[in-house]
C-alpha cells in the first residue's frame, strides 16, 4: 500500500474537514482518533472511496507515513497535545514533524519547538481560522516554529488554504517558535473587537434609530458592498434576515450573555505583558464578560433608569455617520494589533512579515475583508511603520470619519447606549494624536509618594530626577524606574 502524504489526529469536525480538503488536493491522508471507532465512521462515511487511510494506533499511523513524516495535531489545546506529543515521540525518527493545528497559547508553543527540536525532531504551531467551512474549502493558515520543517509542509498547506484573487495563498511562514500562534491570538483579539463594534452597531441601530431586523439587514447587507466588505458584515446581514419558526427574527429571542475560549484574553495578557496600549480588545474580552452577568444587570436595570431616547435628525444620514464610525474604529483595532505583533516581534526575535500577515488574513480567515489588502500596502512601502495610524491612506480615513465617528460615539453616551469598544477607540485615537497627555502630573503623584522619579521638558530623555515635595521627605529616589 502507498504511503500516505501527512498523516491527522483527531477527526473532530475541523479535523475531519481538513483531511476532506488535504484530499481533494491530491494528497493521501492517514487518520488517528483516541476514540478509535471515530476512525471506521469517518472511513466508511464521509471519507469512502477517498485517498484517507485509517489507522487504529499510534505506531500504525507513523508507519503508515512517508518520510520525514508530518503528523497534524487537531486536538484541545493544553495538555492532551502535550500527551500526544510524548506518546508519539518514541516512533519517529530524526527529522520527523509535528504540527499542533489547535488553538494553543503560544508560549507553549515556544516550549515545545524547543522539547521537540532538542530531540532532533521539528515542531510547527500554525493557527488555523476560518471555522468549519473554511477547514473544508480553504481556511488561512499560519504557521510558526521550526524553520527547517516550513518546506515539507508547505505544499500542503499553500494547496489547502483559501487563496485572494491573484490565487497566492493565505499561508506563508510566519515566525520561529511561538510566532505561528501569536499570529492567530492576535487575530482572534481583532476578532473579539470586531464583533464587538458590530454588535454597538446593532446596538445604536436598535434602540437610537428603533431599525427593526430587517431594515437593518439591508444596511449591513449594503455596508458589505463598500468598504466595510468582510465576512463578519456579511454574516450580520444573514443573521438578521434569518427568522425564526413563528416568522420573527430570531437574533430577538437569543440571550444576550456572550461565551470567550480565551484567545481574546490571552491577547490582553499579552499587550499588559508588553506594555502595549490594545484597549478596544481588552474592552472587547471585558464587554463578554459583563455581557456574562445577566441576573446582575437585570437587577440594577430595576434600580436605575435609563435615559429617554432623544433622537432627532436625519435617520439616514446618522446610518452614514456609524458606517464611518464603524470604519474608523476598525482602522484603531487593527493598528492596535500591529504595534502588539512589532512588540512580541522585537521581544521575541521574531521576523514577521506584517504585509504577509495581512495578506493570510485577506482569505479564509473570520476577519477577512477587502480592507487588509490596505494593511499590505502599507507596509510594502514601508516595512518599520510604527502605527498604522500614521500611514497616508489611513490618515486619510480617519479624517474623512473624525465628526461622524465623534457625532456617534456621543449621541450614544448621551442616550445611554453602552459601546465600550466603538468609544475606546476614539479615546486611543485621541491619545495617540495628543503630544501633551496629562502623565506628568501622574508622574508627579507617583514622585511624591514613592519617589519614582521623573523626565523632565527640559532635559534629554534619560536623565532622572526626585524632588521633596513635602520637605520633610528625604533625597533618596526609588532604585527602579518604569515609564
Amino acid at each position: 500500500m502507498s504511503k500516505a502524504d501527512i498523516g491527522l489526529i483527531g477527526l473532530a469536525v475541523m479535523g475531519e474537514n481538513l483531511v476532506l480538503n488535504m484530499e481533494s488536493k491530491g494528497f493521501t491522508v492517514s487518520v488517528f482518533n483516541r476514540t478509535v471507532e471515530k476512525v471506521d465512521a469517518f472511513i466508511n462515511g464521509r471519507a469512502k472511496n477517498k485517498n484517507i487511510i485509517g489507522t487504529h494506533s499510534l505506531k500504525e499511523l507513523v508507519d503508515s507515513l512517508k518520510s520525514p513524516r508530518k503528523i497534524m495535531l487537531m486536538v484541545k489545546a493544553g495538555k492532551a497535545v502535550d500527551d500526544f506529543i510524548d506518546l508519539l515521540i518514541p516512533f519517529l525518527q530524526e527529522g520527523d514533524i509535528i504540527i499542533d493545528g489547535g488553538n494553543s497559547y503560544f508560549p507553549d508553543s515556544i516550549r515545545r519547538t524547543k522539547y521537540l527540536e532538542s530531540k532532533g525532531l521539528l515542531f510547527i504551531g500554525t493557527g488555523v481560522s476560518g471555522g468549519e467551512e473554511g477547514a473544508l474549502k480553504g481556511p488561512s493558515i499560519m504557521p510558526g516554529g521550526s524553520p527547517k520543517a516550513w518546506q515539507f509542509v508547505k505544499p500542503i498547506f499553500q494547496s489547502i488554504a483559501a487563496k485572494v484573487e491573484d490565487g497566492t495563498p493565505c499561508c506563508d511562514w510566519v515566525g520561529e517558535n511561538g510566532a505561528g500562534h501569536f499570529v492567530k491570538m492576535v487575530h482572534n483579539g481583532i476578532e473579539y473587537g470586531d464583533m464587538q463594534m458590530i454588535s454597538e452597531t446593532y446596538q445604536i441601530m436598535k434602540n437610537l434609530l428603533g431599525m427593526n431586523a430587517d431594515e437593518m439587514h439591508q444596511v449591513f447587507n449594503e455596508w458589505n458592498k463598500g468598504e466595510l466588505n468582510s465576512y463578519l458584515i456579511e454574516i450580520t446581514s444573514d443573521i438578521l434576515a434569518y427568522k425564526d419558526n413563528d416568522g420573527t427574527p430570531l437574533v430577538d429571542k437569543i440571550l444576550d450573555t456572550a461565551g470567550q475560549k480565551g484567545t481574546g484574553k490571552w491577547t490582553s495578557i499579552a499587550a499588559l505583558d508588553l506594555g502595549v496600549p490594545l484597549t478596544l480588545i481588552g474592552e472587547s474580552v471585558f464587554g463578554r464578560a459583563l455581557s456574562a452577568l445577566k441576573e446582575e444587570r437585570i437587577e440594577a436595570s430595576k434600580v436605575y433608569k435609563t435615559p429617554k431616547i432623544k433622537f432627532q435628525g436625519d435617520k439616514k444620514v446618522f446610518i452614514k455617520d456609524l458606517e464611518k464610525a464603524l470604519y474608523a474604529s476598525k482602522l484603531v483595532s487593527y493598528a492596535q494589533g500591529y504595534v502588539l505583533m512589532k512588540a512580541a516581534a522585537k521581544e521575541n526575535n521574531w521576523n514577521l512579515n506584517y504585509g504577509g500577515i495581512a495578506l493570510m488574513w485577506r482569505g479564509g480567515c473570520i476577519i477577512r475583508s477587502v480592507f487588509l489588502g490596505k494593511i499590505k500596502e502599507a507596509f510594502d512601502k514601508n516595512y518599520n511603520l510604527s502605527n498604522l495610524l500614521l500611514d497616508p491612506f489611513f490618515k486619510s480615513k480617519i479624517e474623512e470619519a473624525e465628526e461622524s465617528w465623534r457625532k456617534v460615539v456621543s449621541s450614544a453616551v448621551l442616550n445611554g447606549i453602552w459601546i465600550p469598544a466603538m468609544s475606546t477607540a476614539l479615546e486611543y485615537f485621541d491619545g495617540f494624536r495628543n503630544d501633551r497627555l496629562p502623565a506628568n502630573l501622574l508622574q508627579a503623584m507617583r514622585d511624591y509618594f514613592g519617589a519614582h522619579m521623573y523626565e523632565r521638558v527640559d532635559t534629554p530623555r534619560g536623565e532622572f530626577f526626585h524632588t521633596n515635595w513635602t520637605g520633610r521627605g528625604g533625597e533618596t529616589a526609588s532604585s527602579t524606574y518604569n515609564a
